[in-house]
């Protein structure tokens, strides 16, 4: 696994690697300083992100917000003290544990493996999203791909849906795919 360790501290990071010794196969890459991050974490491409900001002032919290949301990681971030609003902003900017005032290296592993896990299942979840949208909009291309086939031929619905299944299957097409030529030869046509 490799592990990069966000951390301006030499001694904080230090407790984190000591944490991250009892990890085995584990990669540890230190980065001190802020300039260029994003593009260190790129070059770098860690399995997993942990940031150490201390007591982070709202400018730096920001900033590290930004590293967040760009990277598709989990990450962990630990803080001295925080306020509502702090943890609610680590949330939306896709941190997957936020751990106040608990940098120990005997917490380090159970915290790694939780910020993974969290991860994973957020991913999990944001795929299934995706799928079930795209199933929503191939339903409702299906859907204007048959009241078209039904005014302009005068099917019944039944009879517009075995149109479209017939034809998907003689191409060996998807039948949203058909929907879709359908909808957009009738929009080309003026007709929309």
């Amino acid at each position: 696994m490799r592990v990069a360790v966000i951390d301006e501290s030499p001694s904080r990071a230090a407790v984190i690697r000591e944490g991250l010794a009892a990890l085995t196969d584990c990669e540890v890459f230190v980065l001190t300083e802020r300039r260029g991050l994003i593009a260190r974490i790129a070059e770098i491409d860690p399995d997993i992100v942990l940031m150490d900001l201390g007591n982070p002032s709202r400018d730096v919290l920001e900033e590290y917000f930004t590293v967040s949301r760009v990277l598709a990681r989990p990450i962990a971030m630990f803080v001295d003290q925080s306020d509502d609003e702090s943890i609610v902003a680590s949330v939306e900017a896709g941190v997957s544990s936020y751990v106040v005032n608990g940098l120990a290296p005997q917490r380090i592993r159970a915290i790694v493996d939780l910020a993974v896990t969290r991860f994973n299942a957020f991913s999990r979840l944001q795929r299934d999203l995706e799928t079930a949208k795209g199933k929503l909009a191939d339903r409702e291309t299906v859907d204007r791909a048959k009241r078209i086939l039904m005014d302009s031929r005068g099917l019944a619905e039944p009879q517009a849906y075995a149109e479209l299944r017939s034809t998907a299957m003689n191409q060996g097409k998807r039948i949203a795919e058909i929907a879709e030529a359908i909808v957009t030869a009738h929009k080309m046509m003026g007709r929309a």
